[in-house]
């Protein structure tokens, strides 16, 4: 057990959903910083616990993030809340050059000035854009395109540039993320397909060539806790890919349908989308022993079991897909005082 004090923003989103509750099953005592847009107010969270601080607020409001900093004491910060993806974050450029790299670059800061040991920065395998090469290793340069992948890989620079012996700072480039959380996403890959099978009967898939990687979200979740105790030589100033497995679209919907019904038609539909990944996750096996242990076919039988038991209660709603959520309430996450995370 530890008594170490964590700060995590965005811990109420689907990744913080997950790892919380898992670093208070360790005896971290957790602050999550979050502007709890899922639900009304940081009551709604179901993450209750008696070493969990929940704190309703926008990490573009420096100054409760520099009292919050302050106070609280914080041995390490894990940084999660942002922005989320590609498509949420070509909505407003502005918005999220705010939110996920100037809003940032004070957090890291802040954290540095306040005494904290350790950062955990959730970048993104996006990072490195579009490569020739088989494997993409954390050794490749970073190419991003998008506006949400420039401000991951600056994101990681401007870290790298405060490490050093009293601070500890490291990059996570996860895959794409699957699997069930209290605050769930439908519009990750697998479980966007494994909705559509359970929801319509049917998968459609996109091209179906394109290589993708991805992770378990518990797979993850392992990782960041990992890093919490990892040897700071080992992983200060770097970076470090996480994946499962690497399977074209194609082969994903096969592996749904598979598993939940055979019969199951796969439509598929052409795309422009050219991008393939093969995401490398061997430096984090080799150097840090971290191995994944959930296959992906897990995530189809967490959302089936979560379908049944009444967890999903209408998976056609807005809410579980950012952009669908964020073009419907723009006077939210527009706003200086509200964030998605």
């Amino acid at each position: 057990m530890t008594n170490q004090k964590l700060l995590v923003t965005g811990g109420a989103g689907y990744i913080g959903a997950v790892l919380v509750p898992e670093l208070l099953e360790e005896g971290y005592h957790v602050t999550v910083f979050d502007a709890f847009l899922y639900g009304t107010d940081p009551g709604s969270d179901p993450i209750v616990h008696e070493r969990c601080e929940r704190i309703r607020g926008d990490i573009r409001d420096f100054a409760t993030v520099d009292a919050v900093l302050e106070r609280g004491d914080f041995d390490a910060v894990i940084h999660l809340a942002a922005i989320s993806n590609d498509p949420s974050s070509e909505l407003d450029h502005e918005v999220t050059e705010t939110v996920n790299l100037q809003a940032v670059d004070h957090l890291m800061h802040a954290a540095k000035k306040h005494g904290v040991g350790r950062f955990l920065y959730a970048s993104s395998a996006s990072v490195y854009g579009i490569k020739e090469e088989e494997n993409v290793t954390e050794e490749l340069s970073l190419d991003p395109v998008t506006i949400y992948a420039k401000c991951k890989a600056e994101g990681e620079k401007i870290l790298n540039g405060l490490a050093d012996d009293s601070f500890v700072g490291v990059s996570v480039r996860s895959a794409t993320v699957c699997g069930y959380s209290p605050r769930l996403r439908l519009d990750l890959t697998i479980n966007l397909l494994t909705d559509q099978a359970l929801t319509d009967q049917r998968i459609r898939v996109f091209g179906g060539a394109q290589m993708r990687p991805n992770v378990h979200i518990r797979d993850l979740t392992a990782f960041y806790r990992m890093l919490l105790t990892a040897p700071a030589d080992k992983i200060s100033a770097r970076a470090f890919n996480v994946s499962r497995r690497n399977a074209s679209v194609m082969a994903l919907a096969e592996m749904i349908r598979d598993e939940l019904d055979s019969s199951l038609p796969i439509d598929t539909v052409p795309s422009d989308d050219p991008r393939s990944y093969h995401l490398s996750a061997d430096r984090a096996r080799k150097e840090l022993g971290f191995e994944p242990r959930h296959d992906l076919v897990v995530a189809v039988r967490e959302l089936r079991e979560a379908y049944r038991n009444g967890q999903v209660l209408d998976s056609r709603s807005n809410i579980y897909r950012n952009v669908a959520w964020m073009k419907a309430r723009p006077e939210l996450w527009r706003s200086t005082t509200k964030l998605v995370s």
